[in-house]
């Protein structure tokens, strides 16, 4: 069952690691930006969630969808630096995006989306390419599989994972999002 607690109902930042907790809280917040609409979601362990979309609604029910067994709490204190960073990267991607991370998935998701952070800014890849650096045995469907369940946007920048003759394959926060967001990295 999932639980949505308001800002005011817990404490304004998240646990640390030495807190001991029984439930997977999650402290969140949506915030416009450069693509539309951004949530950024963190656990005790890190940043677990960076959608993007066009309402706090939509993105709200992405995140209740992800997380199943978590509570969630709505407060910006929380995540307040973690959004700051998300917004410097829009704007300066040079930069890059440098923050803890709390990836959950499959043991190959985790691998595909450590080989996606290893992308750099300006650069993509194709599905095959990422396959291999995986595993030479890895197929670039499940590649593409593992991107499309990726709920980091932006940290894991699956934006950067291109079809074979280099045009561009879905992307799961939409094409003209991918569009932008390579545009702008390849001038940095």
């Amino acid at each position: 069952m999932n639980l949505m607690i308001s800002k005011h109902a817990l404490r304004t930042t998240p646990p640390t690691k030495a807190t001991a907790i029984s439930a997977d809280i999650l402290f969140y917040a949506v915030a416009g930006c450069a693509l539309g609409k951004v949530l950024v979601a963190r656990s005790a362990r890190g940043v677990c969630a960076i959608l993007l979309g066009d309402s706090a609604e939509e993105l709200t029910a992405d995140l209740v969808n992800r997380f199943p067994q978590a509570t969630f709490v709505s407060n910006e204190a929380a995540v307040k630096d973690d959004l700051a960073q998300v917004f410097r990267y829009l704007d300066t991607p040079a930069e890059g995006l440098h923050l803890t991370l709390d990836m959950r998935g499959t043991s190959f998701q985790r691998r595909v989306w450590e080989k996606l952070k290893a992308i750099p800014v300006g650069r993509t890849v194709s599905y095959m390419e990422l396959a291999r650096w995986v595993s030479p045995l890895a197929n670039p469907r499940a590649v593409a599989s593992a991107c499309a369940a990726n709920p980091i946007a932006l940290a894991i920048p699956c934006h950067r994972v291109v079809r074979g003759n280099g045009d561009l394959a879905g992307y799961r926060w939409g094409i003209e999002r991918k569009r932008e967001l390579i545009q702008k990295e390849a001038k940095a």
